[in-house]
């Protein structure tokens, strides 16, 4: 289908502007495409959703779903981009490309791309790049001590070097416009010492303690119902669990899609595929659990180029202290679906420039700094602002400069959108097609005499999940069985319920290499339904297999018929 709607991937667009595309996506390719808002914010903007999938094949919630969301941190709005361009591809690509038109009859994509839309407004038309979920104003956040502000005027929220002889840093001896470390036993009486700062205010300086507190501006991605902890513990979570409008969309949406198997949420930045557990060791996995998370994942790496670690083992740095109420958090622990958190974007890496083990939290060298101001200066004009002197009006005179963040490590330019785009829609194809998949292969009726006929169905997984999806949705009890239905018009059932429990029909990820006595027993992909009628020669009986997650299959047969 030709579409008259092109999107720019050379640039990040607005909340109005993300709107009107959603619109006219929706009045081009309607039938594909039906869109709603699941939500509205604390400034009152629609939380955007686009459901994508073939009616003519079945209702969505009939199907097994995939749910992708983008820009829960305001300042993520490469994430905006690449859930755009997924919708784009997939709804070009119908009757274009066989593995699209497949996935959309069979399955249903639900994508929100921007789950906050106040705040990454805010991060687009402001110097703010730190706005919570809109709750307050960005100059209303911070309730005591440092205040980010553009103070100098520049456009831009970068840092502040303060001279001071306690300050943990220098200037870089190859490159001024850097600030070194500190050594451990650097003490020298005739050097310069600085403390850096974010840019901005200090109102109620006493002259001596600089207090630097967290904004009062949430974080939606620890609002999750999920091993909750409170402002008091962790940073943005909230007052309470879902207390958040953006969480509580998300939750009540998929309490009613139960179908959903599987999730992927996009964030900035460190070009890396996260995978559970947040609070937790992989040794807690259930069942295959892990060996699936790596299987998938591992696709994603071979597309992405991006490591594939745990939240919890690798990205941590603090184990004392792990991350908790985050949406994959809740999204696998409690509903069994198998979900990925993919930080976009790496600098360092496009920079070609060899990263720390592990890289998010150890300390970059000077000299790989030099290395990305001098890629910076080349491709990423305003990507860095020179110090320059200011009179500050609590610390006196201090230099105001640095990386602009949200522009360069939290978002590539716009000549590298699209890069990223492209190569995580290609993970989100393979990792979709990985869903259950119900099927009814055969459907016997065999006469024994004065009217009574045995009805068989034998049905069938034939997708690489199971139709539970994840040991973890059995350790939860929220895994609901196959469920087969026999409909009789004018005959009568002798035996057998109307609607049988199949149970769980394995996938093939349990079946990873071939039969061995010391593995454990493999699950069935098939399970037979029978049943007793009485009814005369040639009537029609009609069998309807179904599974939450998996879809639904039926079959219609005569009476001595063989399906």
């Amino acid at each position: 289908m030709q579409t008259t709607t092109t999107i720019d991937y050379t640039r990040y667009v607005g909340y109005d502007e993300l709107t009107n595309i959603l619109h006219q996506l929706q009045r081009e390719y309607q039938g594909l495409l039906s869109l709603d808002s699941i939500g509205t914010t604390h400034q009152g903007r629609n939380i955007w959703l686009a459901t994508i999938t073939n009616p003519a094949t079945g209702a969505d919630a009939d199907k097994p779903g995939y749910w992708i969301d983008a820009n829960i941190h305001a300042e993520e709005v490469v994430g905006t981009m690449v859930a755009l361009y997924t919708i784009d591809k997939l709804l070009a690509g119908y009757g274009a490309d066989d593995r699209i038109t497949r996935l959309l009859d069979e399955q249903a994509f639900y994508i929100v791309p921007r789950l906050n839309p106040d705040a990454a407004e805010q991060c687009l038309t402001s110097p703010y790049p730190w706005c919570g979920n809109g709750r307050f104003a960005p100059e209303q956040v911070q309730t005591r001590g440092l205040r980010p502000r553009d103070i100098n005027g520049d456009g831009a929220i970068t840092m502040m070097r303060v001279p001071d002889p306690l300050g943990e840093w220098r200037v870089s001896s190859v490159e001024p416009r850097i600030m070194a470390l500190r050594a451990p036993d650097e003490l020298d009486s005739d050097a310069r010492y600085y403390r850096l700062l974010p840019e901005g205010e200090l109102p109620d300086f006493d002259g001596a303690e600089i207090v630097i507190d967290a904004p009062d501006d949430g974080n939606l991605n620890r609002n999750f119902p999920v091993n909750f902890l409170p402002e008091e513990f962790q940073y943005g979570a909230g007052r309470f669990p879902l207390s958040e409008p953006e969480s509580r969309a998300v939750v009540e949406f998929f309490t009613e899609h139960p179908n959903i198997v599987g999730a992927e949420a996009y964030h900035t930045h460190g070009g890396v595929i996260l995978r559970p557990f947040l609070n937790q060791g992989d040794a807690e996995f259930a069942g295959d659990d892990f060996a699936v998370y790596s299987a998938i994942g591992n696709m994603g790496v071979e597309e992405t180029d991006y490591p594939l670690i745990s939240v919890y083992e690798e990205f941590t740095d603090d184990k004392s202290t792990p991350r908790t109420g985050s949406f994959m958090e809740w999204a696998f622990e409690q509903l069994g679906i198998i979900t990925f958190s993919t930080e976009l974007w790496d600098v360092w890496r496009i920079a070609d420039i060899a990263e720390p083990d592990y890289f998010r939290f150890q300390e970059f060298g000077e000299l790989d700094k030099v290395r990305l101001l001098h890629w910076i200066d080349e491709h990423l004009p305003g990507g860095y602002i020179d110090w320059q002197p200011f009179d500050h009006p609590q610390l006196g005179p201090v230099e105001i400069g640095g990386w602009v963040s949200i522009w360069t490590f939290r978002n590539p330019p716009g000549a590298m959108i699209e890069a990223e785009c492209e190569k995580n829609f290609r993970f989100t194809l393979r990792h979709a097609a990985c869903a259950p998949s119900l099927a009814m292969s055969l459907v016997t009726t065999e006469p024994l005499g004065a009217d009574l006929y045995r009805i068989r169905a034998v049905v069938e997984n034939r997708g690489y999940l199971p139709t539970n999806v994840s040991a973890q949705a059995i350790k939860q009890k929220v895994a609901k069985p196959v469920l087969a239905t026999i409909s009789l018009d004018g005959i009568e059932l002798v035996m057998g319920e109307p609607t049988q429990a199949l149970g769980h029909l394995a996938g093939r990820s349990e079946r990873r290499s071939e039969w061995s006595p010391w593995g454990h027993a493999w699950g069935s992909p098939r399970r037979t339904a029978e049943w007793l009628v009485r009814g005369p020669e040639a009537a029609m009986v009609t069998i309807e297999a179904r599974s939450e997650k998996a879809g639904a299959a039926s079959m219609t047969v005569e009476l001595e018929g063989v399906g």
